[in-house]
């Protein structure tokens, strides 16, 4: 499938800053603006909406940066728990790390981080203390006392009272944090406790892309997002408040829904007025459906991305992350769109990869076939094959940058004697029984051999040529495949299926 452009970055930019600017000036020049999903690496949206660039958020927040700042939060919880970010394998309090220095990095104000609902769990303190002896300013906020139902409690001193006040300089103060759950919502309500108590008029509002309001609750971009969010049991839903305040069809998602009865009441109560907003959809300034410039190429690369999230939870099952439920409702909504995992092309030509070399008798070190495809951007597949040597996700890689860099097949890129030299490393060295590279390992024995061999230097150049392609293996990739393949920046799936009958999968 050949790549096609269908969203609009720049018309995307250019609506999002004026909405969120228009959104300040409806409150007295001082709005918390809480960010749904990730600012920085949002490769969901740019897996569906084709064209997006992953860090555009990031990129709108610069043109702003003189009017914005940033207030971080994680929630005690995760931090204890070491919860990871799927797309990257680190956990929630390096991702906060990380994003910080990216905001710095940008020119882009952190004015504090809150560790959320904190009981004192030892974890979070040695966060907190980590942060503090960097120079950064670090809060704890506990559990709001009545939430959900008293909200005469929770908008009281024993309330959002309790939480200390972050001060902020700035119209703009974004909210944001790791993942869901972080405790931003109820950050940017006792802000605006805080602000309102000492006379400032406040406002709230939510950066959110998915679902996209504008698009039909059917549109493939936002079965997409149910998808993403199976473990969350998200459903898209029409904003029957929206509705009947102007006889407008929305989208919105259930969580949004059933709290906005609450959150409604508790902004009135803060504000000791009316709220402005009449719906859910109010709150947001999700401007991302404008940006759609190809209907057709969005809605096919939201199939492909419904597609992928089956096989992912089915793996999560398989590894024991995710319930059995959860990947029950990915295969779903999957069957539900008209999909199947052969739709995946690239998954057919993994399978073929191993049927090949069972056909050849070409196993590997366990007597296990496995197969991996590469679907490159101009359409064309490329596969590769375990041997006693190379993982088939190694094999797939080496092969798919020869045949862009117009080198023969059969043309060895790593030297025999570089592969024995790191067999040996492995098997007598480090006593590990398998000897084959993994492709972290097979990336660094690829620089070794471009020091010294021009067309290893060329080949590997042409590295950079596969990010964002789809990749599929026909086994659970081992930890050296997945980082490997993360590194490249590659759209992975896999079959539910271990590579070896061991249970460390290495």
């Amino acid at each position: 499938m050949v790549f096609k452009i269908g969203f609009d970055n720049e018309k995307y930019l250019q609506e999002q800053s004026r909405e969120i600017l228009e959104r300040v000036k409806m409150f007295n020049n001082k709005l918390y603006l809480e960010f749904g999903g990730k600012i920085m690496f949002d490769y969901h949206a740019a897996r569906v909406l084709p064209g997006f660039d992953p860090n555009v958020k990031m990129r709108l927040l610069q043109m702003i940066k003189d009017d914005a700042e940033v207030i971080m939060c994680i929630y005690a919880g995760d931090i204890e728990k070491r919860k990871i970010r799927a797309d990257f394998g680190v956990s929630y309090d390096a991702d906060t790390m990380r994003t910080i220095d990216d905001f710095t990095d940008r020119g882009i104000t952190v004015r504090a981080v809150v560790i959320t609902r904190f009981n004192g769990q030892p974890a979070a303190e040695a966060f907190k203390n980590k942060l503090e002896r960097r120079g950064m300013k670090v809060y704890t906020h506990s559990f709001t006392k009545g939430y959900p139902t008293d909200v005469d409690t929770i908008v009281s001193p024993e309330g959002y009272g309790k939480n200390a006040f972050i001060e902020t300089e700035k119209p703009i103060v974004v909210v944001t944090g790791p993942g869901p759950g972080s405790g931003k919502f109820a950050t940017c309500l006792s802000q605006l406790y805080h602000e309102n108590q000492r006379g400032v008029k406040a406002g709230y509002a939510k950066f959110e892309t998915f679902p996209i309001w504008s698009l039909p609750l059917k549109h493939l971009v936002n079965v997409a997002y149910e998808s993403a969010t199976c473990d969350l049991k998200d459903v898209n839903m029409m904003d029957n408040f929206h509705f009947e305040a102007y006889n407008k069809i929305a989208v919105n998602y259930n969580r949004d829904l059933e709290a906005f009865p609450l959150v409604k009441r508790i902004i009135e109560k803060i504000t000791g007025q009316p709220s402005v907003y009449k719906s859910p959809t109010d709150m947001g300034v999700n401007r991302a459906g404008f940006g759609i410039i190809d209907d057709e190429a969005v809605q096919e690369a939201s199939k492909q991305e419904i597609i992928r999230r089956y096989y992912r939870y089915a793996c999560e099952y398989a590894m024991g992350i995710a319930s059995e439920e959860t990947a029950q409702r990915a295969e779903m909504i999957m069957k539900n769109i008209g999909a199947k995992p052969s739709d995946r092309l690239v998954s057919e030509y993994a399978k073929k990869a191993a049927f090949d070399a069972k056909s050849k008798e070409g196993k590997g070190n366990d007597g296990v076939f496995s197969g991996a495809a590469i679907e490159l951007k101009n359409g064309e597949f490329v596969m590769g094959s375990n041997s006693p040597f190379l993982h088939a996700a190694s094999a797939m890689i080496l092969n798919a940058i020869k045949k862009l860099a117009g080198i023969p097949k059969e043309i060895p890129l790593i030297p025999d004697h570089i592969m024995e030299m790191i067999a040996h490393l492995k098997q007598n060295i480090f006593m590990r029984g398998n000897v084959s590279l993994d492709l972290e390992e097979t990336l660094t024995a690829i620089a070794i051999s471009a020091a010294f061999n021009p067309s290893a230097a060329f080949a590997m150049e042409k590295l950079k040529d596969l990010r964002g392609c789809e990749v599929h293996l026909t086994h659970i990739p081992t930890p050296g495949d997945e980082m490997g393949l993360r590194k490249l920046g590659l759209n992975v799936t896999s079959e539910p299926e271990f590579a070896t009958t061991h249970l460390v999968n290495a």
